[in-house]
């Protein structure tokens, strides 16, 4: 049987927008896997996507599915033939079970040894039969919410209303609820009609006779290029976001450009506020001028024709006009707030019920900012900005704009503190200690508000971790994950030379002051640090850094953040050099032998050190405690390595002419001692055994 071309598609009611292009994906990933394990060749896959529909098309599908011959092995030939040379039940119960006769076995060597088999031949089967079970890939799709209509037990994204199987030109027959599979789609819900589909290679031609642009890459090019007409006709500048054209594409099936005016007054109020309420509220793009000014135009997208544009432009521009004129209401309203009268009303907004009210949050973000501001070592100005923004930070979470509009909470803080009169440094504080926000959002730019972002985040981790509100697989309701992420990479950016566990314990000694901790206070350290090593080691995978690496330089996550990444970053630069492997395996050689170190085994006497080698290497080791510790305080790592590096010929010296587990009990524990420390000091800059060499 010849290649055919196999389209499947799914009509269903309007899909969310945000969910449009990983279940397009998914469909297009489970059909191959599917195709795959019936053993169905073809060419390629292509997918699909409106609103309404999901679907993909089999390029050049197999007609029939892959012969398959197997060999399968039975018992040995002692077992299968009795003394007589005859076959035995054994032998005929394996051939009844393979479906084969007693003539079609025979022997066959494995290892010196023979054993029965058998051939096995499955004959493929035509596509169009297999094809009827496809429907356990629709059903089997998952989405982030489901529903259920009607009676039937199915939950899928939207209720299913029409299904089209076309193999060629070949209805391919099946149902899922009361939906029968044909050749039947749908057009453009209002433009549109019904689509007999002819075969499988006329599906795109046939639905945009029909005014549906089933390609979402072709649809969202003629957006793109719709824009840039507008721009380069009228002049100006398209403020064109990926993730808004991706969501604009998602909700039409037909686009159609078109622009509309509101008045000149509502561009005193904050950008920020304007472009939010044009992009997140109503989809639409600002549009600037050559100088960069926003200007009082939007462009929006319509799920349609050029028909009757006027009416569509006019509708839009009376619900932009409603929503700006609420923003002006907001930002003069809000304006009449102070800071510390807004503040005041945090008391009365539960942040957890375990936890207290944001007020209670802001008063231990306070003082945990002024031990941070002491880490930091901030100047007495950066100081009392920091305190400042600290006792402010949240008080835009009262104000009317940031009810509305919650993405501007941060902004609007600083916006509002500039108008009361706060210092700049404090108020742009205000805006920044949300940062970052996602793992591409840039970190404080400032130091107060490097400071007062990461004692927030600290606090609500600490606070969280004390109830025992930890993440667990992919549950994180509070966003803890993405907090420490954050505090790690504002530590490593402003490059600051404190200790990890020494801002973790400081945020849990705070929690535990204000009695948030259930249980022991060392015991929340551990689990935050350990909570801490996770995030690390996904940063420095974003980084590129080998797994091996990470895990070596991650032994002790507590250390600054700043040398956990640069030692990171150093040893995978010098990874490929042909000295480092000698080097790490003479310093594994040193931790692995101290292992057998007794916990009691501490201070070494040289009384009882013996040749040169020895007493040499003790020496180096004592002057490496020092020296290490220079160097990795100031993030040193050059020379910490080096330092470290310098020990190899001492240490092959050492194993050449020494045996540590000597007869004598004394000189053995001693020898044991000087390893256990010198591996202590080894181990403060990595875990070496964990690099793993081809």
């Amino acid at each position: 049987m010849s290649n055919q071309h196999f389209l499947l598609e799914i009509g269903m009611e309007e899909m969310p927008a945000r969910f449009v292009t990983d279940a397009m994906q998914q469909l297009q990933q489970k059909v191959g896997r599917w195709l795959t394990e019936n053993r169905l060749a073809y060419e390629s896959i292509d997918a699909f996507s409106t609103p309404r529909r999901l679907a993909v098309r089999v390029n050049n599908l197999a007609g029939m599915q892959e012969d398959v011959v197997e060999e399968a092995k039975g018992p040995a030939r002692q077992i299968a033939l009795d003394e007589e040379g005859n076959w035995t039940k054994a032998a005929a119960g394996f051939a009844r079970g393979q479906g084969a006769e007693l003539d079609d076995l025979y022997f066959q060597d494995v290892k010196g040894s023979e054993y029965v088999f058998v051939r096995k031949e499955e004959k493929g089967k035509p596509a169009a039969e297999l094809l009827k079970g496809i429907d356990e890939v629709i059903t089997g799709l998952t989405f982030p919410k489901n529903m259920r209509w009607s009676t039937y037990d199915l939950r899928f994204v939207r209720p299913i209303h029409w299904l089209t199987a076309v193999l060629g030109s070949d209805v391919i027959p099946f149902t899922i609820t009361d939906v029968d599979s044909g050749r039947l789609s749908h057009g453009h819900r209002v433009l549109g009609g019904p689509v007999d589909i002819p075969d499988a290679g006329s599906y795109e031609q046939a639905l945009l006779e029909q005014y549906v642009m089933a390609e979402p890459k072709r649809r969202r090019e003629t957006i793109r290029q719709q824009l840039q007409d507008m721009a380069d006709k009228e002049n100006w500048n398209i403020l064109i976001t990926e993730d808004l054209l991706e969501e604009v594409n998602n909700l039409v099936e037909y686009p159609t450009a078109l622009y509309g005016r509101f008045e000149e007054r509502f561009l005193e109020l904050p950008e920020e506020v304007l472009i939010t309420s044009m992009r997140e509220h109503q989809r639409y793009f600002p549009v600037e001028d050559k100088n960069g000014h926003l200007i009082p135009y939007f462009v929006t997208v319509r799920n349609g024709n050029a028909d009757y544009l006027e009416n569509v432009q006019k509708g839009n521009e009376k619900v932009i006009r409603a929503r700006l004129s609420d923003a002006v209401f907001f930002y003069e309203e809000d304006q009449k707030l102070t800071p510390d009268g807004a503040t005041a009303k945090l008391d009365s907004i539960v942040f957890h019920e375990n936890l207290g009210t944001i007020g209670d949050k802001v008063r231990r973000v306070q003082d945990l900012a002024s031990s941070y501001g002491s880490l930091f070592q901030l100047n007495e100005n950066m100081a009392a900005d920091t305190q400042r923004a600290a006792a402010i930070s949240k008080f835009d979470l009262v104000t009317l704009m940031v009810d509305e509009f919650t993405e501007l909470q941060g902004l609007m803080g600083e916006k509002y503190a500039l108008l009361a009169g706060e210092n700049p440094e404090a108020a742009q504080a205000v805006r920044e200690h949300y940062k970052p926000k996602h793992a591409s959002d840039d970190v404080p730019a400032s130091r107060p508000g490097a400071v007062l972002g990461l004692a927030e985040k600290m606090d609500t981790i600490a606070a969280c971790f004390g109830i025992g509100l930890i993440p667990t697989g992919s549950q994180d309701p509070h966003g803890l994950r993405r907090q420490a992420a954050g505090a790690a990479r504002i530590l490593m950016e402003h490059e600051v030379a404190v200790p990890l566990e020494t801002f973790v314990h400081q945020a849990v000694h705070e929690a535990g002051e204000t009695g948030l901790l259930q249980q022991d206070a060392g015991a929340v350290e551990e689990e935050i640090l350990s909570f801490f090593r996770l995030r690390l080691k996904t940063l420095l995978d974003e980084q590129g850094i080998r797994h091996d690496i990470a895990d070596a330089v991650l032994e002790h996550p507590g250390r600054q953040v700043r040398e956990v990444t640069g030692k990171a970053a150093f040893l995978q630069s010098i990874s490929d050099d042909a000295s480092f492997k000698d080097t790490v395996e003479a310093l594994s050689r040193v931790t692995n032998i101290a292992r057998k170190a007794e916990d009691n085994l501490v201070d070494v006497q040289e009384n009882l050190l013996e040749g040169d080698e020895e007493v040499q290497l003790y020496h180096a080791a004592g002057k490496l405690e020092e020296e290490l510790t220079d160097a990795l305080d100031k993030a040193d790592i050059q020379t910490a390595y080096n330092q470290l590096e310098a020990l190899k010929p001492l240490i092959d010296s050492y194993f050449d002419h020494v045996m540590v587990m000597a007869d004598d009990e004394a000189v053995k524990n001693n020898r044991l001692a000087m390893m256990k420390q010198l591996s202590s000091e080894i181990s403060r800059f990595a875990d070496f055994r964990q690099i793993v060499f081809s």
